[in-house]
């Protein structure tokens, strides 16, 4: 067995508690890829040197995203790279305030924010005098999924040179405050921050539920899931236990605390209620 085939198998099973020699027998290249390794063994970093990372290196990596795939070749996905230093300490701020603060964002050397962009095919419709026909959710929703795939096609990009970097979704509880910051006008939408550095430390491979839960064959099939959510909580908790329960005093501390109560007691609370409110005042129609 070569050694990218092996350092694969083992962080798969790693994340997913699959057996190591679960591929074994799989046909495929003679040698497994680099780029297979890193995404079996890839973490998010929230710790990073006080390195800058080059400018001209991240619109390369800009660049790589936005060669990802697109619906329709419609490109509704835009990137803001924040440099302004008053822009990003109000945006620091925001996220470092509150229940959801969250205090390794000031830390990252670099901050970028994916947006979703219906706002570009509209501007071409009045260009070339044709109706825009598609008023309603999907124009929403192919727009926030663009944005999703080039955010995913940046953090593989940048692994692959070592860069460090962790998804930010609160800037979504933030949204109407910092799409004003960064002036983002009617259908361009924040989706997701990233914040960006060469990494202090090694990040760590976060276990995930097994592929049995999550990976279905012709039909959708959930007959043993609590079982499964079980068997993980339990495997992950000997692994990578929870450090800190949310919500003691709504809800009490728990004599077991994994994964599915972590959960539950996150999304037990109100989060994002004016997300649909704000999506709307961006001039989205979500029937």
């Amino acid at each position: 067995m070569d050694d990218h085939k092996a350092d694969t198998l083992a962080a798969i099973a790693r994340r997913f508690g699959a057996r190591a020699d679960s591929g074994a027998e799989i046909e495929g290249p003679s040698t497994w890829p680099q780029a297979w390794v890193d995404l079996a063994g890839r973490g998010s970093c929230r710790a990073f040197t006080p390195q800058k990372v080059a400018p001209e290196l991240i619109e390369l990596l800009c660049a790589l995203a936005l060669s990802s795939p697109s619906k329709s070749d419609l490109q509704q996905r835009d990137i803001v790279i924040i440099e302004d230093a008053q822009i990003r300490g109000a945006i620091d701020h925001l996220l470092t305030t509150g229940r959801l603060a969250q205090a390794w964002i000031p830390g990252a050397p670099a901050l970028l924010i994916f947006c979703g962009n219906n706002r570009r095919q509209r501007q071409l419709h009045a260009w070339r005098g044709k109706p825009f026909a598609n008023d309603h959710l999907d124009a929403f929703f192919n727009a926030a999924v663009d944005a999703g795939i080039a955010l995913s096609a940046f953090v593989i990009a940048a692994e692959a040179v070592g860069l460090g970097c962790a998804p930010i979704s609160a800037i979504r509880n933030h949204a109407r405050e910092i799409s004003d910051l960064i002036g983002l006008p009617d259908h361009v939408f924040p989706v997701a921050g990233l914040g960006l550095g060469w990494p202090s430390r090694t990040a760590r491979i976060s276990m995930r539920l097994p592929l049995a839960a999550t990976v279905h064959r012709n039909r959708f099939d959930e007959t043993s899931i609590q079982d499964a959510v079980e068997a993980y909580d339990r495997r992950r908790d000997s692994a990578q236990p929870i450090k800190q329960q949310r919500g003691v005093e709504s809800f009490g501390s728990a004599e077991f605390y994994g994964w599915s109560e972590d959960k539950v007691r996150q999304y037990a609370a109100p989060e994002r209620a004016d997300w649909g409110a704000f999506v709307r005042a961006k001039g989205f129609r979500l029937d």
